[in-house]
């Protein structure tokens, strides 16, 4: 079984039930198992492509993403979906990386294809506005036999340092974690899922795509994502169970009464941390759980959940969601005790088979069967897992560990403060000094003198920022990840004008 067959098994059981609700449009299972089924036939017999071969999906959000994912899978070829907030040049580097000669795209985007195609001349287009007109006759094509261990996606990782890595993701890993977070979410036949952030993240991939559409549910693609009301909209109009974002969203969401009509059973935080007071304030207001999970691309990419039923702790990733293991290990590969910081390693059949053409890389992350994520947490008692930051970012500061995390919980609970993220600056005397970077809300001005009163009473004095500084708005990837590399450049620019 592939991830295609699984989805045209749903099809053929249903092919008149609605797939994709976008704004005032439906579209029906048989819609798209007979559209894929054309763009695969087109990809064959078109454009030449082969099984294994690579093929780009570089648009924004639209019901075209679907036919494309699922008939680049039916030919038997490998998606490789392109973050849309890219520049030409750093598409490039993607499609050269994986070595795409086809690249799935829109008209709109017409300015940028033609400079992708100057620099790599082998480089064909496909246009979505030509999917409608495709020969029917493309449907006879044979679905290609893919086997779990054939490669589905390349996900290319955000590149936090240095170039992105693919990560290769086979039918067996996406499958894997679909039927994991099938059972973990309880999603069923009645189920809608919210689409709202990029459909080319592997959060949106798996859950927002993969996942209700090979359990026979249906998907509310979000046509209008400002301001947030127009998202409650959509959600009340369709009648979404199911509501994946990011935590800027949740905090927009408890900024008000929830309205009327929502049918939304259960909500799901990820792609970036959730500060517990945002968890706080969207509880107090809303009567649907919210539940932070983890993950990451390399693990096809859910780990971790708080549980549907059950205990769910604020600031807690929750437990391994089923078939996945979890351990927290030191730099010698030993798992740490309970209660003590490691960094997490993943096992299971979601993790990848690797980095695409980086062997060494690929060593370096998986090692004795264990995916090492580069993520610092420690475990409680009862087993659940809390992050406390990014390996990388873990500060120094006069020889003792510090979480930037423990700091930017503090910083959330503090009124006013809108985002917050804390990164290490280079200090002669004590190795490193924390530096917080805050947005606020509209209207205020920093008192720094008042917060650090407030962050000395709940840190100790070496974890307290040396500096506070505040921008209109803090640099975030299109998932709404806040980039601490773009403010440690700031930093050291800063650092270099004092100098």
């Amino acid at each position: 079984m592939s991830l295609h067959s699984e989805f045209i098994q749903v099809a053929r059981r249903a092919p008149e039930r609605t797939a994709v609700f976008h704004g005032p449009d439906e579209f029906s299972y048989g819609h798209y198992a007979g559209v894929s089924a054309r763009v695969a036939g087109a990809l064959v017999q078109r454009f030449g492509i082969q099984p294994g071969d690579r093929v780009g999906i570089w648009l924004k959000n639209c019901p075209e993403f679907v036919s494309a994912l699922f008939g680049i899978l039916r030919a038997g070829a490998v998606a490789v979906p392109v973050n849309n907030f890219l520049k030409a040049e750093e598409v490039a580097y993607v499609l050269a990386d994986a070595q795409i000669d086809l690249l799935i795209s829109d008209q709109g985007m017409q300015g940028a294809l033609e400079v992708l195609q100057r620099g790599r001349p082998s480089l064909k287009c496909f246009l979505i506005g030509e999917f409608a007109s495709l020969p029917a006759r493309a449907d006879a094509l044979a679905d290609a036999a893919c086997g779990p261990d054939d490669l589905a996606v390349l996900i290319y990782t955000s590149g936090t340092t240095g170039h992105p890595k693919g990560a290769m993701l086979t039918h067996g890993n996406l499958q894997h974690n679909v039927a994991s977070c099938r059972v973990a979410l309880e999603i069923g036949e009645d189920d809608r899922i919210t689409v709202l952030l990029p459909m080319f993240h592997s959060f949106m991939m798996t859950v927002g795509i993969l996942l209700p559409l090979t359990s026979g549910s249906g998907l509310v693609l979000i046509k209008s994502l400002h301001p947030p009301k127009n998202i409650l909209a959509e959600i009340i109009q369709h009648r979404a169970t199911v509501l994946p974002a990011i935590p800027q969203l949740f905090r927009a969401l408890a900024s008000a009464p929830p309205p009327a009509g929502l049918a939304l059973r259960v909500c799901v935080s990820g792609a970036a941390p959730l500060p517990v007071e945002i968890l706080k304030s969207f509880s107090a207001r809303y009567p649907v759980p919210l539940v932070e999970g983890y993950g990451l691309s390399e693990a096809s990419p859910v780990v971790t959940l708080n549980p549907l039923r059950g205990v769910q702790k604020p600031g807690s990733i929750g437990l391994p969601i089923p078939e996945v293991a979890v351990s927290l290990r030191n730099d010698a590969g030993e798992a740490v005790a309970p209660g003590e910081t490691g960094e997490v390693c993943v096992r299971g059949g979601n993790v990848m088979r690797g980095y695409w053409n980086q062997p060494d890389a690929t060593a370096a992350a998986i090692r004795d069967g264990w995916l090492y994520t580069g993520d610092m947490a420690r475990q409680d008692a009862d087993g659940y897992f809390f992050i406390t930051d990014r390996k990388k970012d873990m500060l120094l500061v006069n020889g003792i560990n510090v979480y930037p995390r423990e700091i930017e919980e503090v910083l959330h609970r503090y009124p006013g403060v809108k985002e917050v993220a804390v990164i290490g600056r280079a200090d002669s005397r004590k190795g490193e000094q924390p530096v917080a970077y805050l947005a606020l809300d509209d209207g205020l001005t920093l008192d720094a003198a008042a917060v650090r009163r407030f962050l000395k009473e709940h840190l100790a004095d070496y974890k307290v920022p040396r500096d506070l500084r505040v921008l209109p708005a803090l640099p975030r990837n299109a998932t709404g990840k806040i980039l601490k590399t773009a403010l440690r450049e700031l930093e050291r620019n800063a650092a270099g004008a004092r100098t």
